[in-house]
């Protein structure tokens, strides 16, 4: 068991979590918090560019909404790890609840409400930074309060809860409430959830006094800036992370990029499903990940995590991603083989997880910096995915941006080709994974004039 001691007159020595079923118990409530504010930030997430097209607004328009909502996620999450060590977890949760909260309001009264575009681009951009303070400052918690070596269990589970909110309860429950109410009402209900899960977080779980104290007061700007950089200077200094940078950032595109496009696609008359129906085979590709992410933890560490990704992945997703389109193109209105088609389609990118292993596992005497790598891609996949499809979609329509896809798939499984590896013996993708966030921690820590002690 490790705990992380902080040298006067920072802070008095971090305590430790006792552990219940593989979780922290003193940060149970946070796990159900985080369920409850992942669904509230992701129920418009499967609708959202179909109701924008069907008040007046354009394909492209309803992509750059995603797309700026990308970007802005994407630097929030590069950012959250370290905000959440310097002002303290509680705080940046509570300003990621209530940012929202306000970015949200002023998203459906000022922009849908009026139809103003572009209040809706500003509001919803300035959303998009939101969630991770929110998410990252609570995954930083975690590490914090997880002993090492409980730590893969523990990082499974928020994942888990994150899984059951953003994606299996918000892409079901607005296939009911959406005919019963209504788009809007259903927008405005994803208030509530991220209301009751912010409040739940920072109302219930408690720490003492003298670890709640924010480092902000106690370290200079400078050093905070140099933490926040060290991440740029580790994929210029180190070709490995450069080339799985750039994979990390492609194997997400179809994640992020098809919520853009195939609700358009699924709900046109050519294919002939309805708003529900296309929600319920959203709601079918989240269902099976809890299982999946298990099944292909186990098979990468027994076949190599490279080549995982480079088959099963990259080369699958390209594979998955063109069935995806083509499926319910051929067969239109057949629910059950468009759920096989989003089934296939999440079986091939959960066989994304040695993702996280990957890069500690590349550069072990820098696992804090390779991890902000790590975080840094799935922010920019989060904004690549929608910008290809708004950029492409009206030139090339929904069948140009799925060949882009599957083209950019191919690409990143020619890479890995190059990228070199050492995959540790005996150890699981999760747990050099969960290691390396525990590392991250400390090195953040001791960056920032903290020492760390085992114990």
């Amino acid at each position: 068991m490790s705990a992380t001691e902080l040298s006067p007159p920072h802070r008095s020595a971090v305590t430790k979590s006792r552990i219940l079923w593989g979780m922290p118990v003193m940060l149970l409530w946070g796990y159900i918090a985080v369920a409850l504010y992942m669904t509230g930030d992701g129920i418009e997430v499967a609708f959202l560019a179909k109701y924008v097209t069907q008040i007046g607004f354009t394909p492209k328009q309803a992509g750059m909404l995603f797309t700026i909502y990308g970007a802005t996620a994407a630097i929030s999450s590069w950012l959250s790890g370290v905000l959440a060590e310097v002002y303290g977890a509680r705080r940046i949760m509570a300003i990621g609840t209530i940012w929202w909260a306000l970015c949200h309001v002023a998203f459906l009264g000022l922009g849908l409400g009026q139809h103003s575009f572009p209040m809706m681009m500003l509001f919803y951009g300035l959303r998009g930074f939101a969630y991770p303070l929110f998410f990252y400052a609570f995954f930083f918690w975690i590490v914090q309060k997880t002993p090492d070596h409980r730590l893969a269990s523990a990082i499974g589970w928020v994942w888990s809860m994150f899984t059951l909110g953003y994606g299996i309860i918000a892409s079901f429950l607005p296939s009911w409430t959406i005919p019963a109410f209504g788009f809007m009402p259903t927008l405005w209900m994803s208030l509530a959830w991220v209301l009751a899960g912010g409040a739940l977080a920072c109302l219930t779980i408690r720490e003492d006094p003298s670890e709640a104290k924010p480092l902000a007061a106690k370290v200079s700007v400078k050093e905070q800036l140099i933490e926040i950089s060290r991440s740029l200077t580790l994929i210029v200094e180190n070709r490995d992370i450069a080339l799985a940078l750039i994979t990390r950032v492609i194997c997400n595109l179809s994640l992020f990029g098809f919520p853009v496009i195939m609700p358009l696609f699924y709900t046109s008359p050519e294919v002939g499903f309805t708003m529900p129906q296309w929600l319920r085979i959203y709601g079918a590709f989240f269902l099976v990940q809890p299982v999946t992410n298990v099944v292909w933890g186990l098979i990468g560490d027994r076949i190599g995590w490279l080549r995982q990704m480079r088959w099963f992945g990259f080369v699958g997703c390209a594979m998955a991603s063109l069935a995806f389109y083509f499926i319910p193109h051929l067969m239109p209105g057949n629910m059950f083989t468009a759920i096989i088609g989003a089934l296939f389609l999440a079986l091939t990118l959960n066989a994304f997880v040695p993702m996280g292993a990957i890069f500690p596992a590349i550069a072990p005497d820098h696992k804090g910096a390779a991890v902000s790598v790590q975080n840094l891609g799935g922010g920019l996949s989060n904004f690549l995915g929608p910008a290809l499809a708004t950029l492409f979609v009206t030139g090339y329509g929904t069948q140009g941006v799925v060949y882009i896809y599957a083209a950019l798939y191919l690409l990143a499984a020619v890479i890995t080709c190059f990228i070199r590896l050492q995959q540790p013996k005996g150890a699981s993708a999760m747990e050099v994974y969960s290691s390396a966030k525990a590392s991250a921690v400390h090195e953040e820590m001791e960056d920032l004039g903290i020492q760390t002690q085992k114990s």
